[in-house]
């Protein structure tokens, strides 16, 4: 049986896929590029002419979106929230937030810090998407201010995933500040689950 592909860069979006891989206990072959593709990665072209990462290969198939994908690897786990449950549709708006609402402000906040060259950089572009972030954030420390251990239907799933990879990378930005008490203990717990912990422990052993 051949595997699924994951394109990653070590603690990129693509983490969200890595860590619902290790949480689902599926396996894949696991890709390293430096990141960004575009700049490093010249044959990655070929795979994704989008040179963005995940990228997700599973029977000839492209996938490019990393919530899209944890939704193909949760699928018929408990890591999925189901039609039939009350949280459903509160799950899937978490997923399409974790990015449009979320990471994209976080993704302005990176280029401008880490990847653009230096005399390129532009601190008060870092300085308006750190308080745009933060004003989205609110909507995580809302949804926990009634002592929940996770977003929805009473367990971790992957809306804990795709979200808590935006907590997360707010906190290698500097951003720390923008979360409110809950949801930091919140992402305490996430980070401490042996599916993010061997992630990152597997990014590392690949590079």
């Amino acid at each position: 049986m051949t595997l699924p592909i994951l394109y990653h860069c070590p603690d990129a979006r693509s983490l969200r896929c890595l860590w619902a891989v290790e949480e689902a206990g599926i396996d894949v072959d696991l890709k390293l590029l430096k990141f960004p593709p575009r700049a490093f990665e010249p044959d990655y072209r070929a795979v994704n002419p989008l040179m963005t990462i995940p990228g997700w290969v599973e029977n000839g198939r492209l996938m490019t979106e990393s919530a899209a994908i944890c939704e193909r690897i949760a699928e018929r786990t408990p890591l999925e929230v189901r039609r039939g449950e009350g949280d459903y549709w509160d799950y899937r708006n978490w997923l399409h937030r974790s990015d449009a609402t979320l990471t994209f402000p976080l993704a302005i906040m990176l280029r401008y810090t880490r990847v653009e060259p230096e005399e390129r950089r532009l601190a008060q572009a870092v300085e308006d998407y750190k308080a745009f972030f933060g004003g989205r954030a609110k909507s995580i420390e809302a949804a926990l201010a009634d002592g929940r251990e996770w977003l929805v239907a009473g367990r971790f799933t992957i809306a804990d995933i795709a979200i808590g990879y935006a907590a997360f990378l707010a906190t290698t930005l500097g951003a720390d500040d923008s979360l409110g008490e809950a949801t930091k203990a919140w992402l305490d717990r996430c980070m401490a689950r042996e599916g993010f912990r061997r992630a990152r422990a597997r990014q590392k052993a690949a590079a």
